[in-house]
């Protein structure tokens, strides 16, 4: 699901939204692994060499594998029998060019939601900052918190098990955490390190926050929340 708030002026614009839907439409042809007809399936299935697949596959899977050096191997775009998953990454990567195209418009404040990631520019149709929900994972009709999502940390992504079960590819036999809710200068950097900080556990999170300027939530287990000093400051009040 992709939902896109414009401001009223820049709502009118000829034909914005659908080139919106253009790019995420053509990011879904490419990337798909659940579409046998999308250039990363047949990569994956031999049909269509890597060395001749096209500039943006090859440079995502190239942005993907720099990620995972990053990450000490937290962060993977291979599954365990090594073919190439990029899943992890060109969700974000989609919500980065349509944020770009967003901004070469000249639109000022928008809010972009993909699957319950953001990312957003300038403030909300109020004037306030841009409120963003965090999900309980085990309440998915609850909210543990909101937080107020404002520049340079303007990019909110979440990862874990509760809302489509055991997807992500562990370090240990079991996850730690459930959820990881990471807030950024950038979109793919924090939904790169939300998965990677829920495959790694605690010592990937302890080496994020010290890498990188971000903010995270995690939830483990045992329901117990653990919380960033900036995460919490940036919480919005009912």
């Amino acid at each position: 699901m992709v939902s896109v708030t414009l401001a009223d002026a820049d709502a009118a614009r000829t034909g914005l939204i659908e080139r919106v839907e253009a790019a995420f439409s053509s990011a879904d042809a490419r990337f798909s692994r659940y579409r046998p007809d999308s250039e990363l399936s047949r990569v994956v299935t031999g049909e269509l060499a890597l060395l001749d697949a096209s500039e943006e596959l090859t440079v995502t899977y190239a942005e993907a594998i720099e990620w995972r050096g990053r990450t000490d191997g937290a962060f993977s775009p291979h599954r365990p029998d090594g073919s190439i998953d990029l899943d992890g990454i060109v969700k974000s990567a989609a919500m980065r060019t349509v944020g770009e195209l967003l901004d070469r418009e000249g639109c000022h404040d928008w809010s972009l939601v993909v699957g319950g990631d953001q990312l957003v520019r300038g403030s909300g149709p109020d004037g306030l900052p841009w409120i963003t929900g965090i999900v309980d994972p085990a309440d998915r009709a609850a909210l543990l918190c909101s937080i107020a999502v404002r520049a340079p940390r303007r990019a909110v992504a979440s990862s874990g098990s509760a809302e489509r079960g055991d997807h992500i590819w562990t370090v240990g036999l079991v996850p730690e955490f459930v959820q990881v809710t990471v807030v950024a200068d950038d979109i793919v950097t924090a939904d790169v390190l939300a998965t990677a900080i829920v495959a790694g556990g605690a010592a990937t999170l302890d080496a994020a926050c010290e890498r990188w300027p971000i903010d995270v939530l995690t939830v483990d287990r045992a329901g117990e929340l653990r919380a960033t000093s900036g995460f919490r400051a940036a919480l919005a009040t009912p």
